[in-house]
């Protein structure tokens, strides 16, 4: 299968080097199967919206309501990429959503960081019998409104819309972070220290079990099922 990781931000410091890179994430958490091409959408890099299999889109510390001038060139993406499977992952969740017709803004929850636990609310082909996962979360944006013809498939009381899926099941999105292993989100929130409050205890939550892995095999099977199914 033909993967385009679509790049929309970079670990900050030098958590790259120590933990790899988010498209490095992501392909270890997919695994073999995957033809993988990466592009740096900050730097104007984006793909033929035909030319992939499917698409995924990671996380950034770009807010989706934000002036970036690299912006508007992925929301147009997203809407002509019709015909491909695609995955966001936090920021790509956010984008997603705001692309095709929801709102993201930035909560007044404040920070999501730590070990969050979200319920599963409806069944899809590729989710096995799990009705509430845990998962690493790092963001303060959130969909507050989602996008015509989203069907929500986890939800916590923090994150009311923290998964969806649509597009006649050709895409997916999740709020959470389960290709961030609990070594590198620990890292993350320690490197955000100014801005997260309580992040001892965020990390700290981290000690306890989590579905990451679990979640990457739906996004695999997810990816790798016919779209009929």
């Amino acid at each position: 299968m033909k993967l385009a990781i679509l790049e929309t931000g970079r670990p900050p410091g030098d958590l790259a080097q120590r933990f790899g890179d988010y498209p490095t994430m992501f392909e270890e958490m997919l695994g073999s199967g995957f033809e993988v091409q990466r592009f740096d959408v900050a730097a104007g890099e984006l793909p033929d919206p035909t030319a992939h299999d499917a698409v995924l889109i990671t996380g950034s510390p770009a807010g989706v309501y934000e002036d970036h001038d690299w912006l508007p060139g992925l929301f147009d993406f997203i809407r002509a990429a019709k015909d491909s499977k695609m995955v966001g992952i936090c920021f790509g969740h956010q984008a997603m959503a705001e692309a095709l017709g929801g709102l993201v803004e930035k909560s007044d929850k404040g920070w999501g960081a730590g070990l969050h636990r979200y319920t599963i609310t409806r069944h899809e082909p590729w989710l096995d019998g799990a009705r509430e996962i845990a998962a690493p979360a790092s963001h303060q944006d959130q969909v507050v409104q989602p996008p015509p013809g989203a069907e929500l498939i986890a939800s916590s009381v923090f994150t009311p819309y923290a998964g969806f899926a649509w597009r006649d099941g050709k895409a997916i999105s999740f709020q959470f972070h389960p290709e961030m292993s609990p070594a590198f989100a620990a890292a993350l929130y320690a490197s955000r220290r100014d801005r997260i409050p309580d992040v001892d205890a965020a990390i700290a939550s981290l000690d306890a079990p989590n579905d990451s892995e679990r979640v990457g095999q739906w996004i695999n099977r997810f990816l790798s099922a016919p779209t009929a199914l």
